[in-house]
């Protein structure tokens, strides 16, 4: 999965936030801490039948999800949860017994795929998101793992 895909698949996913760039996707995937997962894909031509990723990174023993996209084709088919469930069975293999991340107070969806799939909310961020002239709070929520 190159970089320039993730940057493609990423932009088409993002309405609640700025989409990441190919250059992010390199940079952030050059670094040891980070990893990548998604749901299983076919085969043959994978890249191209890759719906949806997370992208996290492991500092000591907590977990960051820094971004997770989903393919607005298959929204609401579970390709978003299995990603959410790949980031944390990665997170808890890697040696992370909690992990984090910040959401778009404007993006329900995601919101509730989160608390849906045991995440909760510890805060928030005063204008930490900015889209076109707004700024937008971010929620802050936290799972604990079970480290494999």
């Amino acid at each position: 999965m190159t970089p320039e895909f993730l940057a493609r698949l990423h932009a088409r996913a993002m309405q609640h936030q700025a989409p990441w760039v190919a250059n992010d996707f390199k940079d952030l995937l050059a670094q040891e801490s980070t990893f990548l997962v998604h749901p299983p894909v076919a085969a043959s031509g994978a890249a191209q039948q890759l719906k949806g990723f997370a992208l996290g990174r492991i500092v000591l023993d907590e977990a960051e999800l820094l971004t997770l996209a989903t393919d607005p084709d298959v929204r609401r088919q579970g390709v978003g949860r299995a990603c959410l469930a790949a980031f944390e069975a990665g997170a808890a293999r890697r040696g992370a017994a909690r992990a984090f991340l910040e959401v778009a107070v404007t993006n329900a969806p995601a919101i509730a795929l989160y608390r849906s799939a045991g995440w909760r909310e510890n805060g928030r961020r005063k204008d930490y998101y900015k889209v076109a002239d707004a700024r937008i709070d971010a929620v802050l929520m936290t799972k604990p793992l079970n480290p494999a």
